[in-house]
């Protein structure tokens, strides 16, 4: 069996990789000449703010009270610029906002894999194309444009990282600093000639990012007073830096001002995902070059935000964050950022046409130049006959463009030019898109032949080796010669294949792997015939049944991960489950009692994602509970005979139920605390470090009956569950360890249902001389159903109060008792484990399961691995690589979950057999009898 371990392993870490070599690969391109527009710019010098975090309709609507939120900004769009809303794209997150405002073009998908730090791939941006950027802010976003800058030319002035926190006093602190330090560096560089002269020089970017408004929305959320405070703050310091700005060049009219954000924030304060909150963002921009207010009568969008800003006179014009980039390079003269996909928004331009036209053909000819690169790339890895090209932009076509949209610019037709270049460049980021999936389908097909190989196999690993279906039957040496050569020969023609396109290594593996795993399964073929007679002895329709009944569980279970109601219908019919299989008639309050809590558990599933809306009365609700249930079992330990080891395992019950009782006061308290700004209480904070650490030993110290044991390590995990939980949530393990409690008894009445064997003593059980006495039997139809069972709860355990699959659903507030200031690696540890505590519960129930029912773990975890591979066929298909962020990130998650559900069940196996049949003695005092 190792050997088929290993394969496993090896089998689907190849599929896991895969979906970031087929859909997530990288689509930037380099090697392109950089373009720049021939006639002399309107502007020397720009000045961008970013206010992270800042949403459109935060900005630009009005206080209750019809006064502007932001006075100095409101008055410039009105009277000296133009404003709209930039849409972002999806992750919305600051680092990929700003590489779309500075490099033009959106995340890179390839990011997934690096968490959005640092630049996963190299490119170019607006800052290094000019001649001297200097910036302000965040220790996050500025170094990664430093870093990617050719020479030193982009300066970079950051606060300490820790400055970030969630719970401090006031976080619009963080924006005074970046607005006092521009001050004091223009107020040095009078005294400093060559930073003076410098910064006289054409070409220059000053960059200020104001963290402020994201920090303060993350804390209090968009709708607090803080946030629209901070923004008032922010607005102050514009005007007073432009001001300034203009003073110093002597009012020279030769700068312009770009205000907008990298991304907003839902109403709960978080952000990432494509809720329009998140998505739309102010655009303001003015000075040297820029268009002033138009006036129009009428004007349609969408949406209805003109009314609600009283903005309905005022051109609204509307850009994709990525036209930004390309809006400042043709603003100050330096060549469009080589990778920019944006379109230069022309509205914004006060200018001739023939500037315009120029600049946009400029625009044109620099995507286009990356689809050629794109193109070249392509061809050289593919075989001139099988060579699809993109139509709409062959060679001729691309001339015909060119010459047409200059011919234009010469007869002083702008209009057409423009018109011709807007066309050119839709077609040309189509056919980036094209080139950019061209291997798609080819390696989709290779890996899904691999997963229905290797699923067969499985199959025909557990009918052969775990059941009593087939004979052994003896192979014919000559015909398994013959068949390895035919497989072998296959497999050489293929490899020789990939070798003439020059394809990456991974292809070759993608192809392969059918190869081996499908000769595996041709192997077997007596097997197959055997089992073939064998189901056709048996009655057809129970056959066809057994299939069906089959099928639609899977169906339900990848159903619950895109609508989580599909759990609670699964629910509500394993409620029914007693009744279904006359069960009940042998146990009537434990049937009762398990329908009672599925039907509880099935509530769960149709509530709110957590983190909405904190509801801290109910955490404490759930600790109270816990309490009255851990003392009712203390009073019943009390007064049971004495079969127990002396007073310790009291103290340990007693310890448990104390730190259940600390638990619950330290939500309270840090609750109360952060409401009132004081910061997060360091005993609070002592106080839920320790409980996290003492949860892990503490369940290891109590002995180890079933029961017993199992209620200690719900007691543990619990303790720390509080401290994680937000809202409604804390009751969830509640009722799941409810559940599990009533399933385990459950199956042993199954089991004598079934005839398989007789009914054991649960109360006296003991995990630590289980698996001397077990004698494992053969598989059973109802295996399959137990099985099946363990899948579905582990799938509840996970969705069964929302999903983490959505960076959305991350809500900052559940780590608050543990830490406040920005740490992700911690913040993002803390919340997995909140995530494995009820897997843990589960796990160590089934554990409990496959001990009481004499069933090795080996034949369980091979239908399980059958049941989470059929899963991660249809995930595979359900990758996607547009839309939104959310839909990408669930879409990866999803599969990423299935494929490495069975590693997962294989740790969380291991931990369930460590937490129920170990015990760590105590070293005990003697005690000295005096005489």
């Amino acid at each position: 069996i190792p050997v088929f371990i290993l394969a496993g392993l090896l089998v689907h870490c190849v599929f896991l990789v895969s979906i970031f070599d087929i859909y997530f690969s990288s689509p930037l391109v380099h090697g392109m000449t950089p373009q720049q527009t021939p006639l002399p710019p309107p502007a020397k010098r720009l000045v961008l703010f970013v206010a992270d975090g800042l949403r459109a309709d935060s900005l630009y609507e009005l206080n209750s009270n019809g006064t502007p939120r932001a006075p100095y900004l409101r008055s410039v769009l009105e009277n000296n610029g133009s404003w709209g809303i930039s849409h972002t794209r999806v992750p919305t997150e600051s680092r990929p906002g700003h590489v779309a405002l500075i490099a033009g073009f959106y995340e890179d998908v390839s990011a997934v894999a690096k968490g959005w730090k640092e630049n996963p791939v190299e490119f170019d941006s607006v800052f290094n194309e000019s001649k001297y950027t200097w910036s302000w802010g965040s220790p996050d976003i500025l170094p990664m444009f430093a870093k990617g800058a050719t020479g030193d030319h982009v300066y970079t002035f950051c606060y300490t990282a820790e400055s970030e926190d969630f719970g401090a006093q006031d976080a619009a602190k963080l924006d005074m600093w970046v607005f006092d330090h521009v001050k004091s560096f223009f107020n040095s560089s009078r005294s400093n000639q060559t930073l003076f002269s410098a910064l006289h020089e054409d070409k220059v970017v000053l960059f200020l990012h104001l963290l402020g408004i994201d920090t303060n929305g993350h804390a209090h959320r968009p709708n607090s007073w803080e946030y629209k405070e901070n923004i008032k703050k922010v607005d102050e310091g514009i005007k007073e830096i432009a001001s300034m700005i203009e003073n110093f060049y002597g009012n020279d009219g030769k700068t312009a001002f770009i205000l907008t954000s990298d991304h907003g924030m839902t109403d709960w304060g978080s952000h990432g995902a494509g809720h329009p909150s998140e998505t739309l963002t102010p655009l303001i921009v003015w000075g040297a070059g820029v268009n002033y207010p138009q006036k129009v009568t009428s004007q349609f969008f969408e949406d209805n935000f003109l009314k609600e800003w009283k903005l309905e006179d005022l051109k609204r014009l509307d850009v994709n964050q990525a036209d930004i980039a390309p809006l400042m390079a043709s603003l100050i003269g330096v060549p469009f950022p080589l990778n920019s996909v944006g379109t230069l928004p022309l509205e914004y331009l006060n200018n001739s046409g023939h500037f315009k036209a120029e600049s946009i053909f400029t625009n044109a000819v620099q995507i286009l130049e990356q689809f050629k690169v794109k193109m070249s790339q392509k061809k050289e890895t593919t075989l001139s006959f099988l060579f699809t090209p993109f139509k709409p932009l062959s060679d001729s076509e691309q001339i015909n463009f060119l010459k047409k949209t200059r011919l234009y610019i010469q007869q002083q037709k702008y209009d057409e030019a423009v018109s011709l270049c807007k066309t050119l460049i839709n077609l040309a980021l189509e056919g980036l898109s094209y080139y950019h999936t061209y291997d798609r389908l080819f390696l989709g097909l290779s890996i899904a032949m691999g997963f229905v190989g290797w699923t067969t196999y499985v199959i025909l690993v557990i009918i052969k080796t775990h059941t009593n279906l087939t004979k052994t039957v003896q192979t014919n040496n000559q015909e398994s010669t013959v068949l390895f050569y035919s497989f072998a020969f296959v497999g050489m023609v293929i490899a020789f294949f990939l070798l003439i396109q020059t394809c990456p290594w991974t292809y070759y593996v993608y192809c392969l792997l059918p190869v081996p795993v499908w000769y595996a399964v041709v192997r077997e073929l007596p097997v197959i015939q055997d089992l073939a007679t064998n189901l056709l002895s048996l009655r057809i329709a129970q056959s066809i049944g057994f299939f069906l009944v089959c099928t639609l569980g899977i169906e339900i279970l990848v159903f619950s991960f895109f609508y989580r109601s599909a759990l609670t219908i699964g629910l509500l019919v394993f409620a029914g489950w007693p009744v279904i299989t006359q069960l009940w008639v042998q146990a009537k309050t434990t049937a009762l009692i398990w329908t009672l809590l599925c039907v509880l558990l099935a509530i769960f599933p149709l509530m709110p994602v957590v983190g909405r809306e904190p509801n801290i009365s109910l955490v404490i609700a759930a600790g109270l509970l816990t309490l009255l249930i851990s003392c009712f079992s203390l009073a019943s330990l009390c007064k049971s005979e004495n079969n127990y080891r002396n007073n310790e395992d009291l103290k340990i019950h007693f310890y448990q139920a104390l730190s259940i009782a600390l638990s619950t006061y330290v939500v309270s308290s840090t609750h109360d605390s952060l409401k009132n700004k004081q910061g997060l209480p360091v005993l609070n904070q002592i106080i839920s470090w320790m409980t996290l650490v003492s949860s892990s030993v503490l369940p290891l110290l109590s002995p180890t009956f079933l029961f017993r044991r199992l209620f200690s390590v719900l007691l543990s995990l619990m303790s720390t569950y509080l401290l994680l939980s937000t809202g409604y949530e804390a009751l969830f393990p509640l009722v799941l360890s409810g559940l599990m409690f009533v399933w385990i008894n459950m199956e042993q009445e199954a089991l004598q249902h079934y005839g398989l064997s007789l009914k054991q003593k649960l109360s006296v059980f003991n995990f630590a001389y289980a698996t001397d006495i077990t004698q494992f039997r053969q598989l059973h139809l109802d295996d399959v159903r137990r099985s099946f069972f363990f899948v579905f709860f582990i799938v509840t355990a996970f969705f069964g109060t929302g999903n983490i699959a959505s960076v959305n659903s991350f809500d900052p507030a559940s780590v608050y008792c543990f830490l406040t200031v920005f740490s992700p690696f911690m913040m993002g540890g803390l919340l997995v484990l909140k995530v494995v505590i009820p897997f843990v519960l589960v796990s160590c129930a089934f554990e409990a399961i496959q001990v009481t029912t004499q069933l090795s773990s080996k034949s369980l975890f091979l239908i399980v691995l059958v049941i989470s591979d059929i899963m991660a066929l249809h995930f595979f298909f359900l990758v996607k690589d547009y839309g939104s962020w959310l839909d990408i990130g669930t879409s990866i998650s999803h599969y990423v979950l299935v494929m490495s559900l069975t590693i997962f069940m294989m740790l969380m196996n291991g931990l369930a057999q460590l937490l129920t049949t170990k015990r760590l003695e105590l070293p005990r005092r003697t005690k000295h009898h005096s005489t």
